[in-house]
């Protein structure tokens, strides 16, 4: 089972060398990587270049944002089974592709998630975030529950069934995905009690100047999806509560 790992990436010269290392050093054989870079302004295409033929595809251009970006790179990909990893973040440990692999071989799933940590940007053992999915339940969408993003990895053939991300949202495209996906696809769906990822606190959904916009593209996408749009987002917001305790 080949699994697709895509990167989209701009002016991230401090953060994508990591990102990419993460990935390199996974334990599965068979991965391919796409990154993605928008013509960065930066120094972020000369550190990707740096890995040359141990990154699969490299493709710099510039794009209208990270979902055109996500999209590029889903076009590209050839493996049974896309994942995103952003140019902030990381795989939690070498072992995250072989678990997913073998979870979606003993479940027969459409698509698999699991947990992932937010941390400090400067300081990436200091958790600030700990986001544990839990089960999956269709009821639980439509109580505004959804994973974590980057923890979902979807069988390519589901994403030529229903669609890649609609490029008119700039910050929540993620969320319409997984509605069409958790919801409305009825997919088999199977949950991986485990870390996938770890998370820079400070990234494109979680810089505070960017909040604003992304309520009002979530509760835009809950409305097109005929829910209640700012009480959905409101159920959300209140699933996020548990990853700040303890």
């Amino acid at each position: 089972m080949k699994i697709s790992i895509i990167t989209a990436c701009y002016n991230r010269e401090k953060t994508i060398g990591q990102a990419i290392e993460s990935v390199l050093a996974q334990d599965y054989p068979d991965i391919e990587y796409i990154v993605v870079d928008g013509a960065s302004r930066d120094h972020s295409l000369e550190v990707i270049r740096k890995y040359g033929g141990r990154v699969s595809r490299i493709l710099s251009e510039s794009d209208r944002g990270m979902y055109e970006a996500i999209n590029k790179g889903i076009r590209l990909a050839t493996g049974e089974v896309i994942g995103l990893l952003h140019s902030d973040d990381m795989l939690f440990d070498p072992k995250v592709l072989s678990d997913v692999a073998a979870y979606f071989r003993q479940t027969g799933a459409d698509l698999v998630y699991g947990n992932g940590l937010f941390v400090n940007a400067e300081h990436t053992d200091r958790v600030v975030r700990n986001w544990v999915s839990g089960a999956y339940r269709r009821w639980k969408v439509k109580c505004g529950w959804l994973p974590l993003h980057p923890t979902v990895y979807v069988r390519r053939i589901v994403m030529q069934r229903i669609g890649m991300y609609d490029e008119r949202y700039k910050i929540a495209a993620d969320t319409d995905f997984l509605l069409r996906c958790l919801y409305e696809a009825h997919l088999r769906v199977a949950y991986l009690d485990r870390y996938i990822v770890r998370m820079r606190m400070g990234g494109l959904s979680t810089d505070t100047a960017r909040r604003k916009q992304m309520w009002r593209e979530d509760v835009a996408i809950y409305r097109e999806h005929g829910f209640p749009g700012t009480c959905l987002k409101l159920m959300k917001m209140g699933w996020k509560l548990p990853q700040f305790l303890g």
